[in-house]
């Protein structure tokens, strides 16, 4: 029995994926369920910008929350404040986000951190952020920065869930379509050998330094993507959620959850994640109870499934042909 991933069965797989998102909203109609799906997808796309550095090239991060809301106080402030039209300042978000991935990679990395000193350094930056964010005017501190509502297409707001629903539909796609290339491309095949082994990456030639610092700034660019939308779906920011600790520990369990460093890890990690979410609230009201459950999975992940739930259907594979033969 052939139990390998044929490019035929992955085409199918994809376009069967394709089909069930598109599709999704006219088979659950309800607010509240097209809601969710949204959610699913904008935590894939988020998940897939901490995967870009915590994933393919190795650097793990409890901080990208300082990405998410740096693009999530630019979008606000330019809309708001200057009247700069939705669509320029979601791509001048990006730039903030990519510009503040490149000061961090650039002062972490120029200085050997990585490993938990890495991971601690982002946390730092995360904080100092939400500090700044909470005292200077610009910002209106504590009291956040509230968008005014006039739906349209033009204004980057939406007049029905489902608009939301498929513009974050085409950003989770878009992150796919990064995944893919840096599976496939140089870049991301230099990426790899510095998660694997820096030292053998650096003799064989592999600026270690630069590539570290590329792939921080194309990660922080996304993540800063993903707190301009959420600006513009909800129309309000404050430092709390712009810079809490809470996203960027959703960034990384659904990476891990679904398996860091593969394509589609992120999105099912955070298709389990909802789902978790969604039954623990439904069987008990008990606070909280979704995040123990998040980590005693990520406790199992980590000591049984080091390749997330995408790794565990490569083993079932493996032990499919393995019991066929």
């Amino acid at each position: 029995m052939n139990t390998e991933v044929t490019p035929a069965r992955r085409g199918i797989l994809v376009l069967a994926l394709i089909a069930a998102v598109m599709g999704y909203p006219f088979v659950f109609t309800s607010n509240y369920a097209i809601e969710l799906g949204m959610l699913v997808l904008l935590g894939a796309f988020l998940g897939q910008a901490w995967n870009v550095a915590g994933g393919f090239a190795g650097q793990f991060s409890f901080g990208h929350a300082a990405f998410f809301g740096t693009g999530a106080y630019c979008s606000a402030i330019l809309v708001s404040t200057y009247g700069v039209n939705p669509w320029l300042a979601f791509a001048l978000a990006a730039v903030s986000g990519a510009v503040v991935g490149g000061i961090v990679g650039a002062l972490s990395f120029r200085f050997g951190l990585r490993g938990s000193y890495f991971a601690l350094i982002t946390l730092a930056f995360a904080e100092i952020l939400r500090v700044l964010a909470d005292s200077v005017p610009i910002t209106r501190g504590g009291l956040g920065i509230l968008i005014s509502a006039d739906p349209g297409w033009k204004n980057l707001q939406f007049e029905s869930s489902t608009g939301v629903y498929y513009f974050a539909a085409v950003l989770c796609a878009i992150s796919l379509l990064i995944a893919y290339w840096l599976k496939t491309s140089r870049f991301g095949a230099r990426l790899a050998a510095i998660r694997e082994n820096e030292a053998a990456a650096s003799a064989l030639g592999v600026n270690v330094f630069w590539q570290k610092v590329h792939c921080l700034v194309l990660s922080g660019a996304m993540s800063a993507v993903g707190g301009a939308f959420y600006v513009q779906k909800y129309l309000f920011i404050d430092p709390y959620l712009a810079y809490n600790i809470n996203r960027s520990v959703e960034m990384l369990l659904i990476s891990m959850i679904g398996g860091a460093g593969t394509i589609f890890g992120p999105f099912v990690g955070a298709l389990a994640i909802g789902l978790i979410g969604e039954g623990t609230r439904a069987l008990s009201t008990a606070p909280g109870l979704s995040l123990v459950v998040y980590g005693l999975i990520l406790i199992l992940i980590i000591g049984f499934l080091p390749q997330g739930l995408i790794g565990l259907t490569s083993k079932l594979r493996r032990k499919g042909a393995s019991n066929a033969s």
